[in-house]
């Protein structure tokens, strides 16, 4: 909502003040910081990777797809809800069998679409000349660990055939199967990938071969991309796509109020909107995010004086009001504010607590023109 905006702002002033501006400055520092992550839906900071570790690259592709290089949305319509969470394979076995830990999915997440990525490499000259020129990939969930071979013990979930030529990433759709885990935990089994040659000979015979999560480069072990929605909304105010997006912001942080004259001065400036900049890596949280370096959420500031030009984007019931505190025609009514009558979202890609790397957009963060209402 539009408060929660306006909540935001006062945080990120809050937290431009110098700790030693208040004897309990370094309380409300951490007590901004705190209402701050709240506001970007995270109880505690995740901690930084302990090793040095590359986000992996469909990751950043879907961030530079989505959002400019500070963050802010400009393709609005790219993401399908709006978090996108991404697992690595946690059984690191050379054999087709994938174990994906969702621990980190929140309860309130509703899971819109799930998609298992493999990398497919170029067949070894060792396989020869082939019969056949494609083969089946099918990809099984795992209903029991221990016969996952036996017809009961798993379930198709998607097939597809391919070319023995070509390398690249292959996307399967699972997405039943990942909401049956996050329902019940302890059904999630893994995956088994089966690859059938079409002359009927045994499995894994062809050559087509997906890089397994133990001896493949780290761009290229198998992932599973969840796309999800945990249903935090902003206000109805416009949103959209951010002007002049391409644009670097600035990246430091506004420092406190000046002098009393400067603030009276303020007062008799017209409604605009002002920068507002956040620095990551000033606040605390470099470790964990990986882009953006900040942003620039803006707010607004200045008089809504009597009579409203167009240029202060006046409400109807700002102009009416207006008009009423002029003439004094009604006792302890105040003259328009000035507030964001346009807002934009921003997105984040982080390391979450398991090291997994998350994409999340988060509505009205940047006040995107200022109105009298």
């Amino acid at each position: 909502a539009l408060g929660t905006m306006l909540a935001a702002v006062l945080l990120l002033l809050a937290l431009a003040r110098p700790a030693s501006a208040a004897p309990d400055g370094a309380s409300r520092r951490a007590e901004a910081l705190k209402r701050l992550l709240e506001v970007f839906g995270i109880e505690d900071p995740p901690a930084p990777p302990a090793h040095v570790k590359q986000p992996p690259q469909y990751m950043v592709d879907l961030f530079n797809a989505v959002a400019n290089a500070d963050g802010v949305t400009k393709n609005p319509g790219v993401l399908e809800g709006n978090t996108v969470r991404s697992f690595l394979d946690k059984t690191h076995s050379e054999k087709m069998h994938f174990l994906f830990v969702l621990s980190s999915v929140a309860k309130n997440e509703k899971i819109l679409t799930a998609e298992l990525h493999l990398f497919r490499l170029w067949p070894r000259a060792s396989d020869g000349p082939r019969r056949h020129h494609f083969c089946q990939v099918s990809v099984y969930q795992v209903l029991d660990k221990t016969r996952p071979e036996a017809p009961e013990g798993r379930k198709l979930l998607a097939t597809r055939l391919l070319a023995l030529q070509g390398s690249g990433w292959e996307v399967f759709a699972i997405t039943q199967a990942v909401r049956d885990w996050t329902e019940d935990e302890s059904s999630n089994q893994g995956l088994l990938v089966s690859v059938q040659s079409l002359g009927g000979g045994p499995p894994d015979a062809p050559g087509v071969r997906f890089a397994s999560g133990r001896d493949h480069h780290e761009s290229k072990k198998p992932m599973l991309v969840l796309f999800t929605d945990d249903g935090r909304r902003g206000a109805s105010l416009p949103t959209g796509a951010f002007p002049g997006a391409s644009r670097g912001l600035p990246m430091t942080l506004p420092r406190a109020s000046g002098p009393r004259s400067t603030r009276s001065l303020d007062r008799l400036q017209p409604c605009q909107r002002h920068p507002l900049s956040v620095d990551f890596e000033e606040i605390g949280w470099s470790g964990w995010i990986i882009s953006p370096r900040g942003y620039n959420a803006y707010h607004c500031k200045g008089a809504c004086p009597f009579p409203l030009g167009e240029n202060m984007r006046p409400t109807n019931h700002a102009t009416v009001q207006s008009i009423i505190n002029a003439l004094k025609l009604s006792e302890g009514v105040s003259s328009p504010c000035c507030v964001p009558d346009k807002l934009y979202s921003i997105n984040l890609l982080y390391f979450d607590d398991d090291e997994n790397v998350v994409l999340k957009q988060y509505d009205d963060m940047v006040a995107g023109s200022c109105g009298c209402h």
